[in-house]
């Protein structure tokens, strides 16, 4: 059973990704990245090219059949995983020459997702790497809880409900620790567990990044996530509802 943290706890954590943030800030800005790749190298030049070309033909088709060329899924599919794009129907029914190389379904590492559906259709990026690495870390966090009669391989609460993985005992002998670098700072981001042993990847940071590119300011009833999707290409997948508190992302979790 998880104990929930004191008041004393959450604001040191608040303290402490509030200096990260400032710290990262004047290093990003020193070098004139705000928004960097998983991997070493930047993909927003592929990645633009294949989300422009997407967008044209999403907004065509939707123009001559009056639907969404997307892929279905059920409604409990999280908000930042579902309306697929079908790319497939788009190159049969010649609104793209090619499926963009970036593309899963043509051996890229990202799926290309509609948000926005109802009003304005947008396209963006759902990252598979960051989904495979959370999927490695969940399948370690299952194995360690069916061993250890329940318990959850925790360390530090991170907000009330959601704790940090703690990595070296979810690994299992042997095995190397999993590691994320964020798609749109290129920071190591924490992977945290609520209470019934679902993992999620923890965007505070990035979410503080984006909250201070923007102009306008946080509302006490909005997702801050939609801060991360404004300004980038990607979606938070992997991710829980975070709200703005006291200067600062809050993540909810979804046991509580």
């Amino acid at each position: 059973m998880i104990k929930n943290s004191s008041n004393t706890q959450w604001s040191r954590r608040r303290r402490h990704i509030s200096a990260l943030f400032l710290f990262l800030l004047f290093a990003f800005v020193g070098s004139g990245c705000m928004y960097q790749s998983q991997s070493g190298a930047d993909p927003k030049v592929a990645y633009r090219e294949s989300v422009s070309r997407i967008q044209l033909a999403v907004e065509a088709f939707q123009q001559d059949q009056g639907i969404l060329p997307i892929l279905n899924a059920g409604e409990e599919t999280p908000k930042f995983e579902k309306f697929r794009v079908d790319l497939a129907k788009l190159k049969q029914q010649g609104y793209i020459d090619e499926i963009p190389v970036t593309a899963f379904e043509n051996g890229g590492s990202a799926y290309f997702l509609i948000q926005n559906e109802e009003v304005k259709p947008t396209i963006k990026v759902m990252d598979l790497q960051t989904v495979q690495k959370v999927n490695d870390v969940q399948r370690m966090v299952n194995q360690y809880k069916s061993v250890h009669n329940g318990k959850l391989p925790v360390g530090e609460e991170l907000y009330p409900g959601l704790h940090v993985v703690n990595m070296k005992e979810a690994a299992v002998a042997g095995a190397p620790e999993v590691t994320l670098n964020s798609v749109y700072s290129g920071q190591e981001l924490p992977f945290m567990v609520d209470g019934a042993g679902n993992v999620y990847v923890d965007y505070a940071f990035d979410i503080m990044q984006a909250v201070e590119k923007s102009e306008e300011s946080p509302t006490e009833t909005m997702d801050v996530r939609d801060y991360l999707v404004e300004h980038s290409y990607f979606v938070p997948v992997k991710s829980v509802t975070y709200a703005w508190e006291s200067n600062a992302p809050v993540a909810k979790s979804n046991s509580l």
